[in-house]
């Protein structure tokens, strides 16, 4: 996975990355993040980047020139035109779902805008998508660059140790993650709960599961009428809520009912 990143201020990203699990994601080249210093880009012999707005106003706009030539530097190193996001407050929020699809890009631009913004113009010319990590301002686009490409580059195989690594965590499959706990046993009088000292592993998913779904009732329900709304069995079955179904009787073989006893209550447990 490339990430290629315009920014008035590289070294701020550079540093980040260069640490912890993408530090050594970068090290065995399974992601690259390229940084280019749009002032590198300026025809001003002072490296200007931005001018007055047009119509007046307070604050300065980024111009076009520098961020259009930057913006061809990269798209020419490669064979094809990777997608260029703009991390802007006005762009659709960043989701775990918006993460999967990036990756699959394989190779993404990234503007990070600064000042009152960027001149419209060059927006219209090179950006393909503005995406925003919030409904907040900021006062440049380095750290949702940042929140981007790591969301994106944890779902990069072999960045993690595992699928597992990510694939139970919050939003990732549409639900919050269940909790978790390690040692001591018993912490100020509250105690881990027992299935999780069982070594009944089937227990503790459908355990974990049933969390999954409870915490995000309770936290999100937003989240969990969208999710119960698309997996209803799923839900159904967690709880032993499914209907029973009479299977067929077969020659000398007793009726029997078929049907979820779902996850024992853990009300007590939790």
């Amino acid at each position: 996975m490339i990430f290629d990143v315009l920014t008035l201020f590289p070294e701020s990203i550079d540093a980040f990355f260069n640490e912890s699990i993408i530090g050594r994601a970068r090290e065995k080249g399974l992601i690259t993040i390229n940084t280019y210093n749009i002032r590198d880009f300026s025809t001003d012999k002072h490296r200007k980047v931005d001018d007055y707005p047009y119509g007046g106003g307070s604050g300065m706009v980024m111009m076009p020139q520098p961020i259009y030539d930057a913006w061809e530097h990269v798209v020419k190193k490669y064979d094809k035109k990777p997608k260029t996001i703009y991390m802007s407050p006005q762009g659709s929020i960043l989701t775990q779902q918006t993460a999967k699809r990036l990756k699959d890009e394989g190779h993404i631009i990234i503007l990070c805008g600064h000042y009152e913004g960027v001149d419209e113009r060059v927006l219209e010319e090179i950006v393909d998508e503005e995406i925003s990590i919030g409904d907040y301002v900021l006062t440049g686009g380095e750290l949702p660059a940042m929140v981007l490409i790591d969301c994106v580059s944890r779902l990069v195989d072999g960045v993690l140790s595992s699928e597992e690594a990510y694939s139970n965590e919050s939003h990732y499959n549409g639900l919050l993650e269940y909790p978790q706990y390690t040692r001591p046993p018993e912490f100020r009088t509250r105690r881990v709960p027992d299935i999780l000292l069982s070594g009944h592993h089937a227990n503790i998913e459908k355990w974990r599961f049933r969390m999954m779904l409870e915490r995000t009732k309770l936290k999100r329900p937003d989240m969990y009428e969208k999710y119960e709304k698309e997996n209803k069995e799923k839900v159904l079955e967690a709880y032993g809520l499914l209907p029973k179904r009479r299977r067929r009787k077969k020659s000398g073989e007793k009726l029997n009912e078929e049907g979820t006893t779902g996850i024992p209550d853990v009300s007590q447990e939790s």
